[in-house]
């Protein structure tokens, strides 16, 4: 195992920002090289991450790839980064995404690339060092670093209303981490260190852990978005350039969870124990409210964007069944989730590119002329749906096993997702590929170019993949998960009955 791994993937897109930033030459030439040094740094932090993935030892419990530096001895801060089963995951994902998003920006991004490329690249350091992140302090660094590039993707690179879209994203993410601020700051002069192992073992007093898991909930709850703090993701979603959609839904809405999971559940379990039936309450209405509203929406672009609200209030109940089986579906919701939502916000944007327009109402027939798009859009409407065989059915199944712990009618409300994805997403479907053939802007469109098909072919196999062999991640995170649930001596029994389910 090699301690360097982890810096190397950490920082690598930070040493490709920098030599973007350093290019000069006429405007042409800095823009394709700009493209090709974003592409193949972010290929080469993707490879390394695979690497620490086949070197990872999910048997082995605590932390691996651990670096610790002294910060501020004296108060207790440090710099200090490794990875569980649960965090590696979502490294993972983050550097998956990334070279997808970048192709995928090739040719939807045509003003101030080198600017853009470089915003990319430094939202994949930040995304890498909060999951990666073992100090509360480096935690909080990385989750408001996140807003920089995040805001000016938007506010740059945006639609119509990016302005004020990009001032919504700042907003309510630096308000909500505020409270996390906060916390941290009542934990350090409770204890005197931010150190995230260190505090996973202090028993804090359930009033106290009470008020630490609502500052929590608050900042975590924007991100996820948990409901009500959803207001900016419609405007964000919508407005941002496809690429950038796909990293605010696919990873950054992901850091939410990973942090309410982290740094809730885990840390203040029973102050997560009273505050369940409320989050479970929150979570169904998520998933509910936002079906419905997706069903109402006549942008392409929202309909996705609402579908991806819909399916964090998901993630929201698995999260707080404070059940292994509910956990690990949350995860595994969170992990297939980031690449179909991925597939779907660029499958929509295959179609509004070519034909300048996002409203469903100008579309009719486009199977007739994207026969091979139309393929791989089914394949991702039914796998967000949660269709047996892809990584979103195993995801929402284990949440169910999770919620019928704690209630029928949480599982029976949330499973609804299911049934109210499969209305709004086929109703999004028929609208758009099926109809008469090729009038209006239809006419005009032509298939997938390679670029595309190299976006969207991966994502499909990740998707199958996670449907079909499921224990290649649960294997990773599920010894994690178990452990944190479990007493030490009912772990053996608990992780037998795991590896039976996968």
């Amino acid at each position: 195992m090699h301690p360097i791994l982890l810096p190397l993937v950490t920082y690598l897109p930070l040493g490709g920002a920098l030599a973007i930033l350093l290019m000069r030459g006429t405007a042409e030439a800095v823009e394709g090289a700009s493209r090709w040094v974003a592409l193949w740094t972010s290929l080469l932090v993707f490879a390394l991450s695979l690497v620490m993935w086949g070197e990872f030892d999910p048997r082995q419990p605590g932390f691996q790839f651990v670096q610790q530096l002294d910060w501020a001895p004296s108060f207790g801060v440090s710099y200090h980064a490794g990875v569980d089963g649960i965090s590696l995951l979502f490294v993972l994902l983050s550097t998956f995404l990334t070279p997808l998003a970048v192709i995928g920006g090739w040719k939807l991004v045509t003003t101030r690339v080198r600017d853009y490329m470089l915003a990319v690249l430094l939202l994949e350091t930040t995304l890498v060092g909060l999951f990666s992140a073992l100090d509360l302090v480096l935690f909080y660094v990385f989750y408001e670093a996140t807003l920089i590039p995040g805001s000016l993707m938007i506010g740059v690179w945006g639609g119509p209303r990016r302005v004020w879209a990009s001032i919504q994203f700042f907003l309510f993410t630096f308000g909500g981490s505020l409270f996390m601020l906060l916390a941290l700051l009542v934990m350090w002069n409770v204890t005197g260190t931010t150190d995230v192992p260190a505090l996973m073992h202090l028993n804090f007093p359930r009033a106290l852990q009470c008020w630490l898991l609502l500052g929590f909930v608050v900042a975590f709850g924007v991100k996820l978005p948990l409901f009500p703090l959803h207001a900016w993701l419609p405007d964000a979603y919508a407005e941002a350039p496809t690429p950038t959609t796909v990293l605010l839904s696919g990873v950054l809405s992901k850091a939410g969870a990973y942090g309410l999971l982290r740094f809730g559940v885990l840390m203040f379990p029973d102050a997560a124990r009273l505050f369940a039936p409320y989050i479970l309450a929150l979570g169904v209405v998520a998933v509910i409210y936002a079906a419905i509203i997706a069903l109402a929406q006549t942008d392409m672009k929202r309909v996705i964007a609402y579908s991806s609200f819909s399916h964090m209030g998901l993630v929201a109940v698995g999260l707080f069944t404070l059940t292994p089986e509910g956990v690990d579906g949350a995860i595994f919701q969170m992990l297939s989730h980031g690449v179909i939502i991925t597939a779907l916000f660029f499958c929509v944007a295959a179609v509004a590119w070519r034909a300048e327009t996002r409203s469903i109402d100008a579309f009719s027939g486009v199977a007739h002329k994207m026969p091979v798009l139309a393929t791989l859009a089914m394949l991702f409407v039914m796998a967000n749906v949660g269709l047996p065989g892809t990584g979103a059915f195993v995801g929402e199944w284990l949440v169910m096993v999770g919620a019928i712990h704690v209630s029928f009618w949480v599982a029976l409300l949330a499973g609804s997702s299911m049934i109210l994805g499969a209305v709004y997403m086929l109703v999004f479907y028929r609208r758009i590929w099926f109809g008469t053939a090729g009038h209006g802007v239809v006419a005009m469109l032509r298939d997938l170019t390679a670029p595309e098909l190299a976006v969207l072919v991966p994502c499909a196999l990740v998707t199958l993949w996670m449907g079909i062999h499921p224990g290649s991640f649960l294997r990773v995170f599920d010894p994690a998960v178990v452990g944190a649930f479990n007493p030490p001596a009912q772990a053996a029994t608990a992780g037998k009955l795991h590896l039976a389910l996968r």
